[in-house]
Parts: structure tokens; sequence; C-alpha cells
């Protein structure tokens, strides 16, 4: 009989986050898999958890520690999968892996819990229903600038992961490709200093370059969806208009059309001030 591979996530800062069926999983297989065996191994020592790592398995080497994790796992014996911080897979190691032992037939069980893309849009203030995930934007600039472009129509809303190396690059991007888009900027999630910055690309730009100490740590970008052209911005017009009759004008109107319609800010400025 095969084993089962687990598929554990783990806090993206504040410890506590740690699930109780996560801590117990981690305690009944026989072993662990981590992204990096140092950074898991201050969780283990922290819940006093004492399974041993089989290996590390990070971007680089995963397609050739494939074969001898399959092979622990066709002897029968249970393995848990853990990233470095949130849900393996989402743009950390581990599809090759999953995608080989499903193959195979072996089971594959997902013991959720934190995941950074989710914390930040459900505090974004931006739409939930839909909303598409790209992970981490190419380095190159002009590679950046191509998917961006590519996503400059998407009416889903965005998320993107950025490190404190490009997010000044690609901030200045987003302000020439969305410069009236509202987004808002989640960095240090579930840590002391947690933060959102709301705003269009350059206003945020403006915010990180006057306040250096907010360019560190991990960034996730939560930028809304493309308007639909035509019907909604009739909608948002008529709206306008009617707000303008009853007299509700200045930051009240702005923010009837922001929080009803998902409009960025600017353009609702625009809608109301046009009358």
């Amino acid at each position: 009989m095969t084993g089962t591979l687990y598929i554990v996530s783990t806090p993206i800062g504040n410890l506590e986050d740690i699930t109780l069926r996560a801590l117990r999983t981690l305690r009944a297989v026989d072993y662990i898999i981590a992204e990096d065996t140092r950074a898991t191994g201050k969780l283990l020592a922290r819940y006093r958890v004492v399974t041993p790592f089989y290996t590390s398995y990070y971007q680089g080497v995963e397609k050739e520690r494939i074969a001898p994790v399959i092979a622990l796992l066709e002897e029968g014996k249970d393995l848990a999968l853990v990233s470095d911080a949130g849900t393996p897979l989402v743009s950390d190691p581990g599809y090759p892996l999953v995608r080989a032992a499903v193959e195979r037939g072996i089971r594959v069980v997902p013991v959720p819990g934190p995941c950074a893309a989710l914390a930040a849009l459900v505090a974004s203030g931006l739409p939930t229903d839909r909303f598409s995930f790209e992970g981490m934007l190419p380095r190159k600039e002009g590679e950046r600038r191509a998917r961006l472009n590519e996503l400059r129509d998407e009416k889903r809303t965005i998320i993107i992961y950025e490190s404190p190396h490009r997010i000044g690059s690609t901030l200045a991007l987003l302000s020439e490709i969305v410069p009236d888009r509202e987004i808002v900027i989640a960095r240090e999630l579930t840590k002391l200093h947690e933060e959102f910055l709301r705003g269009t690309p350059k206003e945020l730009l403006h915010i990180l370059e006057a306040q250096s100490e907010k360019t560190k740590g991990e960034f996730v970008l939560v930028i809304a969806g493309a308007q639909e052209k035509g019907a909604s911005m009739s909608r948002a017009e008529k709206l306008a208009g009617v707000l303008r009759e009853e007299g509700i004008t200045g930051k009240a109107a702005v923010r009837i059309l922001v929080d009803g319609l998902g409009l960025s800010r600017n353009a609702a400025y625009r809608l109301v001030h046009s009358g």
C-alpha cells in the first residue's frame, strides 16, 4: 500500500496561524520535505515537532528529487510537503512532485491554511467574487511590461507577488499602463507591522519613495480589474448624475461610486465633478 503525500500550509508570518490539523499531520508523517529546512526548523522547534526531514525541495532541484520521494511514497511512507511560508505550490516549489504523485496513483491530501494572496485579497476592499492570481512577474523589465500590458483589459481583480527590489519599477510601469486603476499594496502580512496602502500606482510610488522603510519585506499587489466598457460607464455616469441632483457631492459621492461600482478614485472624481 502506498503512502500519502500531504500538502501542508504553514504561517506566512505569525506563527500562531498554524492549524491544529497541520501540527497533527506534521507529527504523524514519517518525513517532512521542506523548501528550506532551516526556515521550517524554527516552526517545528516552536511547536516541538520532532519528525525528521527527508530532504529540502527548492526551485532548481525539484525534478531531480522527484524519483527518491516517489520511491518513499511507494514504499508506504507518509510525507508532508511544506514551503517556507504559506501554501505550497502557490508561487512556491511542489507542482512537479504533486503531478508525478497523481500520475502514479498516489494519494495527495491538502491541509489548508495561510495564503498571502487570499489574505491580501479579502482585506483589500476590492471585488473578491472573481480574481486572477498571477504570482511573480518576470524579473526583466521588458518582460514585466509585456505581462502587465496583457493584463490591462483583465476584468477580474488581479493579485501579484512582488519583491522589495522591483516594487518601485513595477509601480512605475503600472502608472504608465493603468494610471487610474485602484491598487492595494499589502505588506508584512500577519506580522507586527502589517500594513495596507491604497491608491493609484503613482500615489503608491510616491508613498514608497518618501518612506523607504515601507519597501522592506514581501509585497502583495491587489489591482482592480478593468471596467466594462460602454454599459458600466453609462451606469456610473447615470449614478453620478443622480447623486448631483440629490445634492450629494464631493467625498461622499466619490466613495459611493468607488464602493458601489468599483470605479477607481480618479475616475469617480472626474464623474462627480464633470456636471
